[in-house]
């Protein structure tokens, strides 16, 4: 293509001057010695892009006098994936939602090689350019061409090229170690390459690291990647000359959820394999990350165990298989999971699609409550100071610079941690919260039906009916009918008891309320996190000099003192930083904890004693209604014998004596005729209840803690 005067040439293009005389074709007078030009174009060393093995990009411009032909790069002005992960707030590695960006982009770059035939021979960080899009989001570029060449799946090449961190061992041994061997390598070295990358991401470390680094010790390096055994992603040598280490698993550092680091280690271990027999192929790793990058994720915390849990489901799994990975990070059963959602009961059904399950973020997840009881073990994490670096006495800008870097990648965790106890120690108190309401609503309905049994139960004992018959105990039904009332009045006793019990519990209940309450608002006033970030932010600038004074040769007398003074501030706002993290929000997340699990025992034993209740007023409303119903009958019964009686009586001759001592016939009838009327609508009465209260056991109750 033909270069326009405000185009740029070199590697990059740049819309804007390089300074803001350019235009007018002036520079200022302290660029002069550093401006450099060929032919065609000018540029100033400040404006440096990058550096390789080979060369250096700069931001250069076009003279506008040729019509010669050049090449133009995007210009990625946000960095490569390797300056991104040597700021000091990446030193652990990116968070998750970078990293998945990281691999949706890699994957697809990857993917488009592979469908042209194309080995790229040089995958690292550093050949991965990121830039901002639109709306914010990161956008990474494989880029750095150099050593690609066209190669199909079943063809080899010979000639080694690459960054040795990120070699093929077969690639290592030639290329760094220079042993003679004639081995041809395949598409597969760009598998290893592209795990180490992943691994690098995902830690902030590189997985092979011998003592000293991977450049000190090249044959313990080559060591580590061959003898690594099958299934290890990472191998250490933490002493000179000693044992190698293996590691499994991401270190407990990472940023990444458990429930990706399952999906993603296990791919990790299959493409840094060295026996091409073992290491998977394209096809298998492309259908591995892409199951991946398919799955939601449904945040779900668990009070019980008060931890975060990511779940990396397929929105068309039925929600069957969502409770099964639940239980994989839990260990709870899907027969034991109940969950809340905002506040409200979330009845999971099996055999639904996932895609019922509502939006869930970090903020507002799904709250799981256990049917089994657990104690609280909280966030598990590793104390930043114990990777906190120590300045050297003496100045010495690469070492002091170096450690700057160290204090603050470990500060920067020290604040994610804090974000994230703080955040725990919200969510189980909501959640608690939450699960209180939900016991409170239950007293309020089972007191309000044991009232309402007690209420009818107390005007049908009430009555003075049953003493009309005081004279006729004699029969045997009269009998019966006086036993029942006895057995009635001791159900309305165990009523009254139960009443009274759960009310207790209510009061309970609401103190347990007030608490939690009071406790939300000293998390929602907790200045630790601003006072930690307040501690970085100075750090920061000082990190930031020390960054810029490395590139000089030496610094002037009052420049050095300057500079040890800045060492004393920046180790003193470090301890400061630490003493936060340990004093505002350690300790006082492990208290939470405590008192957590405190709670959690008191509330599991209220809604024990609240199903016995329960289950004891539904008891005594289907004996009432039992007693009611047998009640009734005795009562028509001797209503209609009455009647008969009385009208035997009115045709036959006045008797010589009444047949029954008590109060005249006509009075008795009627007493009857009412109280088997009453004795019915109290029956229907206490079907009701019954009814409500079999409504309330089927509702998903909140879980044993």
């Amino acid at each position: 293509m033909t270069t326009s005067p405000e185009s740029s040439g070199g590697a990059t293009q740049s819309h804007k001057p390089a300074c803001p005389t350019a235009e007018m074709g002036r520079w200022p007078a302290s660029w002069e010695q550093e401006m450099q030009s060929t032919v065609n174009y000018l540029w100033h060393t400040d404006d440096l892009l990058g550096q390789g093995a080979t060369a250096s990009v700069y931001k250069a411009r076009n003279k506008g006098g040729s019509r010669q032909k050049v090449l133009v790069m995007e210009y990625c002005a946000s960095g490569s994936l390797m300056s991104v992960l040597e700021g000091p707030e990446n030193a652990f590695g990116l968070p998750e939602d970078e990293f998945l960006v990281v691999l949706r982009c890699v994957v697809a770059g990857m993917n488009h090689l592979r469908e042209n035939g194309i080995v790229h021979r040089d995958i690292k960080p550093g050949n991965i350019m990121r830039l901002v899009g639109e709306e914010g989001q990161s956008i990474y570029k494989l880029t750095d061409f150099g050593a690609a060449r066209e190669l199909d799946d079943d063809e080899k090449f010979v000639s080694v090229y690459g960054t040795e961190e990120y070699l093929h061992p077969a690639m290592y041994e030639r290329a760094v170690l220079r042993k003679p061997q004639q081995k041809a390598f395949g598409v597969a070295v760009d598998l290893w390459s592209i795990g180490v990358t992943l691994y690098h991401a995902a830690t902030g470390s590189l997985p092979f690291v011998p003592f000293g680094g991977p450049r000190r010790n090249k044959e313990i390096m080559y060591r580590i990647t061959t003898e690594k055994p099958s299934g290890a992603i990472a191998g250490t040598q933490r002493l000179e000359n000693g044992p190698l280490e293996w590691s499994y698993t991401l270190p407990i550092t990472c940023q990444l959820s458990m429930g990706l680091q399952s999906q993603l280690v296990p791919i990790l271990a299959n493409i840094l394999e060295v026996e091409q027999a073992k290491c998977w192929g394209f096809d298998q790793f492309f259908a591995e990350t892409s199951d991946i990058l398919q799955r939601v994720v449904v945040h779900v915390f668990s009070l019980p165990q008060a931890v975060m849990h990511h779940v990396y489901i397929h929105a068309h799994n039925t929600i069957a298989i969502f409770l099964e990975a639940v239980y994989k990070q839990t260990n709870v059963a899907p027969q034991h999971q109940e969950y809340l959602f905002e506040g409200h009961l979330c009845v999971l059904e099996p055999s639904l699609s996932a895609q019922h399950i509502a939006h869930t973020t970090a903020s507002s997840p799904l709250t799981l409550f256990s049917m089994v009881s657990e104690t609280p073990k909280g966030l598990a994490f590793r104390d930043p100071a114990l990777d906190i670096p120590k300045f050297v006495p003496k100045v010495d800008l690469q070492a002091d610079y170096n450690t700057a870097k160290g204090v603050l990648g470990a500060g920067y965790q020290a604040l994610r941690l804090a974000q994230a106890l703080l955040a725990g120690q919200e969510l189980m108190l909501r959640g608690l919260h939450w699960f209180v309401e939900i016991l409170q609503a239950t007293c309020r309905r089972t007191l309000e039906v044991t009232r309402m049994a007690l209420l009818f139960l107390s005007s049908s004992l009430g009555t003075e009916r049953f003493s009309n018959m005081a004279g006729v105990t004699e029969i045997q039904e009269l009998k019966r009918a006086a036993e029942l009332r006895s057995k009635l009045r001791t159900l309305a006793e165990v009523l009254s008891r139960c009443s009274h019990n759960i009310t207790e519990t209510k009061m309970t209940l609401s103190n347990l309320s007030s608490e939690l309450m009071k406790n939300r608002d000293q998390v929602h006033e907790d200045r630790s996190i601003q006072q930690i970030q307040c501690c970085l932010d100075k750090m920061y600038l000082i990190y930031k000099q020390f960054k810029k004074s490395r590139m000089r040769p030496g610094l002037g007398y009052n420049e050095e003192q300057i500079h040890k003074l800045d060492k004393v501030n920046f180790s003193h706002l470090a301890k400061r930083l630490l003493q936060v993290f340990q004093e505002e929000r350690v300790q006082k997340y492990q208290a939470s904890l405590v008192t957590h699990g405190k709670r959690m025992r008191v509330v599991h034993e209220t809604r024990n004693h609240l199903r016995l209740v329960g289950c004891s007023v539904a008891a005594c409303n289907t004996e009432a209604q039992g007693a009611q119903e047998s009640l009734s009958k005795i009562l028509d019964w001797l209503s209609h014998q009455l009647l008969q009686d009385r009208t035997k009586g009115a045709q036959a001759s006045p008797p010589p004596t009444a047949p029954y001592p008590s109060p005249a016939l006509k009075d008795l009838v009627l007493h009857m005729q009412e109280l088997c009327k009453e004795m019915k609508v109290l029956a229907s009465d206490l079907q009701d209840n019954n009814r409500v209260i079999e409504g309330l056991s089927r509702v998903p109750s909140a879980p044993d803690i």
